[in-house]
């Protein structure tokens, strides 16, 4: 009788997430250390705040307040207390605040790095479980610290190696958008769903173009497929204004098309006078532009100017806590997409002040403002532009201590002692291969050098000796023509024989030349 065949559970990832790799991680580590090195220049000190929150504490800015597992992972604590994995940093940061209020400085500048989880349908680079690296200053309701905030951001570009040109740190105001609202409502009372409306269909204005916002402004859109999108229902004259805010002036053949004034403007300055000239606002936009020009000026007089920080009113930001600036840093250089066709690369971070976030923890108001990297996608931005932080995040694998005689496993692991007590990231052959085998696994370890002893080297009549072999160099030895003059001395370097006592130093010089 045969035995029944084993039931196996099926190696699988859950849909939006993912695995990382040796060279994944240490990539984001070089990453996030440079971002940590010019946001402790500003003065920010790290915190750390656990991956779950009450879900009570994470506020009515969940996605579905009625549904607690709708847009977050939630589940019960055993006491039937909802509990959820954070959806962002910023929510567990203002319940931190709240909570250690009374013993920190204010204004209280922190840096948070961490992973942050959403449940919602994943997509192409749209994942589930994805790193967020913040700075916040709370406490302080001066535009001078949202500005600070925005040269912060575009100093950690640079100091990744985007160069001055290839990126943007673009601001906007929340109270604009909310004179723009009060400019509608006196025209016709405008809910706070139909606001929803209007700034969703504000932020597809780079994929729809003007004709799809204004149609979603109004009465709805029809998309390619036939799908209809409802409209926010204002009036042709609250569509109009929008548009304007937006930069298009209605024209009677081409329906909408970009404002040749505006497209004058070049100083941060004009483009503020602009919109004060040119778009209908309430009482609460005059004050957001005046907090614009103040940011303008401020970043503008420590010489970061509208190549670096660009007043940009169709900034919006998504989450709802915002009440003031807000900010987005944006790559402008192009990647080819999967059909090779140019593209820009886009945003890689972003945010804004939220004055009324900590104050549902506190009696009394608590202003703050921050700023976060997405680190996946500003990765993959480093990666396509080869920047020189990723480069020297290459550290490669361990110093392999190869093992040809079974019987003396515990010379070897005196070796590999001695490599790690000098420093050296090393690990003694544990498999079952010969030496073939033994070059191929450092191979895949990405190691760049192995140690060899055999009894030859051990029993050498002027004493002890190991064969160091630069692996590196001997794959580029593999590849030379033999006629070449240098290939004997490159074939002599790519493999020494030294005195044991030598092992050390030998194998530093090998790890220095392909540079570890």
């Amino acid at each position: 009788m045969t035995d029944a065949p084993t039931s196996r559970t099926r190696a699988e990832l859950p849909r939006g997430f993912i695995d990382r790799d040796a060279s994944d991680i240490e990539a984001a580590e070089a990453m996030i250390a440079k971002v940590r090195e010019v946001y402790r220049l500003y003065g920010f000190q790290p915190i750390e705040t656990p991956f779950v929150e009450f879900t009570e504490g994470l506020g009515k800015f969940l996605p579905d307040q009625d549904r607690p597992n709708e847009g977050v992972f939630s589940f019960q604590d055993d006491d039937e207390r909802w509990l959820s994995l954070r959806y962002d940093l910023t929510a567990p940061l203002a319940r931190y605040v709240a909570d250690h209020f009374e013993r920190l400085p204010k204004p209280f500048r922190s840096m948070h790095a961490g992973w942050v989880f959403r449940n919602e349908k994943p997509g192409p680079g749209r994942y589930r479980q994805f790193m967020q690296l913040d700075a916040d200053t709370v406490g302080s309701s001066s535009p001078a610290a949202d500005a600070e905030i925005c040269m912060m951001a575009a100093d950690c570009l640079e100091a990744l190696g985007i160069k001055r040109g290839d990126y943007v740190i673009k601001v906007n105001n929340r109270k604009i958008l909310d004179g723009l609202m009060e400019s509608l409502a006196v025209e016709g009372d405008i809910d706070s769903g139909r606001r929803t409306v209007v700034l969703r269909a504000i932020d597809k204005l780079d994929r729809l173009g003007p004709s799809g916002v204004f149609q979603l402004l109004t009465g709805g859109r029809k998309d390619e497929s036939g799908a209809f999108t409802p409209g926010a229902e204002l009036t042709n004259a609250q569509a109009d204004n929008v548009m304007r805010f937006l930069g298009f002036s209605a024209d009677p053949v081409d329906g909408y098309k970009a404002d040749a004034l505006l497209a004058q403007t070049r100083s941060n300055a004009d483009r503020i006078d602009w919109l004060r000239n040119k778009v209908k606002l309430g009482p609460t936009g005059a004050a957001g532009l005046s907090e614009l020009r103040t940011i303008a000026e401020l970043s503008g007089a420590a010489g970061y100017d509208e190549n670096r920080i660009l007043i940009d009113r169709s900034v919006v930001r998504g989450l709802e806590y915002y009440t003031g600036p807000v900010f987005e840093a944006e790559l402008t250089f192009e990647v080819k997409d999967e059909a090779g066709r140019p593209v820009r690369f886009g945003s890689v971070g972003g945010g804004g002040r939220y004055d009324g976030l900590i104050a549902r923890f506190r009696a009394e108001p608590v202003p703050a403002t921050g700023f976060s990297i997405g680190v996946s996608r500003l990765l993959a931005a480093l990666r396509a532009i080869k920047s020189p932080i990723l480069q020297q995040s290459r550290t490669g694998g361990p110093v392999v201590v190869a093992v040809l005689d079974r019987d003396r496993l515990a010379e070897y692991q005196k070796l590999v002692k001695t490599l790690r007590d000098n420093g050296v990231a090393a690990e003694m052959y544990l498999g079952e291969g010969g030496l073939n085998a033994q070059l191929k696994y450092a191979d895949r370890r990405m190691s760049r050098c192995a140690v060899i002893q055999g009894s030859n080297e051990r029993d050498a009549p002027g004493g002890r000796q190991v064969v160091v072999r630069d692996l590196a160099l001997g794959a580029e030895i593999a590849k030379m023509n033999k006629d070449r003059a240098d290939y004997l001395e490159l074939r002599r370097r790519a493999q020494m024989t030294v005195p044991e006592t030598e092992l050390v130093p030998r194998v530093r010089e090998v790890l220095a030349r392909s540079g570890g």
